[in-house]
């Protein structure tokens, strides 16, 4: 089978001081359509070579970074009576970008929320039950960003969902940048929020606990391909 592509040239307007040969040149070739004949089977590999250069260049354009888990964690505290610091053993993190752009950047992550650990049984026990965590209801905490932007030399902000026993709402997680530029680097990001507003209205059996809770997320990873994120000086 055999495709037929017919290309035509419109015929141009005469300039004032063209020369009439030149004209009567162009004015033939607009009469006849110019045709390209390609066998089929070459022009569909054509379309599929393009397609694959196109896709392979848009892809090799946006950065891709990959997030060390045993170098980094996520831990919270919590100011009382008695001392609550606790960490998350389990955990998955991603930082995507479809561009070098910052503001095309997405943070996503996911935590198992049964394993909290506070260095006590009777604590890590009282915050995965229905008063706090609810972790047999609601076994994951998450945070899905919506939006990013620089706010410093080295600093960034992610607003996003913050989900935490089944309640959700927006909060804000902002980043020192540590390494820009560079391949490897880390960054490390807090979040306050406060408790009641997820529901946890309980405390903890002669422990007086404030409403505000700290989060801090510390990543390391590296950049495996594509360019840095673009960021202001």
């Amino acid at each position: 089978m055999n495709y037929e592509i017919t290309f035509r040239i419109p015929k141009p307007q005469a300039a004032k001081h063209s020369h009439p040969p030149a004209r009567f040149v162009i004015a033939s070739l607009a009469m006849k359509p110019i045709q390209l004949r390609l066998p089929g089977r070459r022009l569909t590999i054509l379309f599929l070579i393009a397609s694959s250069v196109f896709s392979s260049t848009t892809h090799a354009q946006a950065p891709v970074f990959e997030i060390t888990p045993v170098e980094s964690s996520i831990k919270f505290d919590v100011k009382a009576s008695v001392a609550i610091v606790g960490k998350f053993d389990k955990w998955d993190a991603t930082l995507t970008f479809t561009s070098p752009e910052l503001s095309t950047g997405v943070l996503d992550i996911k935590i198992q929320a049964a394993t909290v650990d506070t260095g006590s049984g009777m604590k890590n026990g009282k915050l995965k039950g229905k008063d706090f965590f609810d972790v047999e209801k609601n076994p994951l905490i998450t945070f899905h960003s919506t939006k990013v932007e620089q706010t410093g030399p080295d600093t960034v902000a992610f607003d996003g969902d913050f989900t935490i026993r089944g309640v959700t709402k927006q909060e804000r997680l902002t980043f020192t940048i540590i390494g820009r530029g560079t391949s490897t680097g880390s960054i490390t990001g807090t979040m306050a929020f406060d408790r009641k507003q997820y529901g946890m209205n309980s405390g903890i059996p002669f422990i007086k606990i404030a409403d505000r809770v700290e989060v801090k997320v510390d990543l390391k990873g590296k950049r495996v391909s594509g360019p840095p994120v673009v960021l202001k000086q």
